[in-house]
């Protein structure tokens, strides 16, 4: 019985239409997605994708006497008068000549590797006298910072950085008047994605640090502690800084005694 379905003769030795749909083994779907979907960011993330990026509430202002308090306290006093509570950021070397005591409230930034878009928004978000906690993931692929930043962060009235990567420019940073650390040193300039987080927990050679911790620097390193730590901290390092005077004034007069280290090394069999 021949089919109801109608035939298109061709020609005897002509081929059959290809579908357009399938040219070359393509699918080509008919439907077209909504706008935005589908398509991709400059940093490759879809359009339509949450933002990478959170900005957590500021912590309150800090006393300006607590600061100025802990500002008179060296950081080797303040991590030995309180050794089990002071923190120490190890491996962040300061980038500055003689610009000075660093301390301040830390206002703390995570951010993607070599990424510094938080790092740039920070400095607006600032009060005067923060210091600007970075954590760039310990990569030194990128500078995370440089001499444009840190000019617009003294102009800001920012007190200085805390770098956990790379900074550059370092004749402005030698130069300029912000105390400036960090972990390494790149020519190579940042992205800007904009991926981490502004006013949360941040890790820095190794220190713990929260929004609103003091941040102590002077050239023997950084230190970090909590705001509730800093009186005692400082009655620790007042306390520690009269007994370097008396053995100072011990060494001038020639009577200073070393007892103490035959004593801790076991006594005379220490010593044979």
């Amino acid at each position: 019985m021949p089919s109801t379905l109608s035939r298109t003769n061709r020609p005897p030795g002509k081929p059959a239409r290809r579908n357009d749909n399938h040219e070359k083994g393509c699918i080509v779907s008919a439907a077209r997605p909504p706008a935005g979907e589908g398509t991709l960011r400059s940093d490759g993330t879809p359009a339509s994708a949450q933002p990478r990026h959170r900005i957590l509430q500021a912590p309150p202002a800090t006393p300006a006497a607590l600061v100025e308090a802990l500002s008179a306290c060296a950081t080797a006093n303040l991590a030995d008068g309180l050794p089990q509570q002071v923190q120490v950021a190890l491996g962040l070397v300061p980038r500055h000549a003689a610009a000075g005591v660093l301390c301040g409230p830390a206002l703390t930034v995570r951010v993607d590797a070599g990424d510094n878009l938080l790092a740039q928004h920070a400095i607006d978000l600032a009060r005067p006298g923060d210091v600007i906690v970075i954590d760039g993931a310990a990569s030194a692929e990128r500078a995370l910072v440089g001499e444009t930043m840190a000019r617009w962060a003294h102009a800001r009235g920012v007190a200085g950085f805390v770098v956990d990567g790379a900074v550059r420019d370092l004749d402005c940073l030698r130069q300029g008047p912000l105390p400036v650390y960090s972990r390494s040193i790149s020519p190579r300039g940042p992205t800007r994605t904009g991926g981490g987080e502004v006013y949360g927990e941040v890790r820095v050679g190794g220190a713990v640090v929260r929004a609103g911790d003091l941040v102590v620097g002077d050239l023997d390193g950084v230190v970090c502690l909590p705001q509730a730590l800093a009186q005692a901290a400082v009655e620790a390092c007042l306390q520690l800084m009269a007994r370097e005077r008396e053995t100072f004034e011990a060494i001038r007069r020639g009577t200073l005694s070393r007892t103490w280290i035959a004593q801790a090394l076991g006594g005379d069999a220490a010593l044979r």
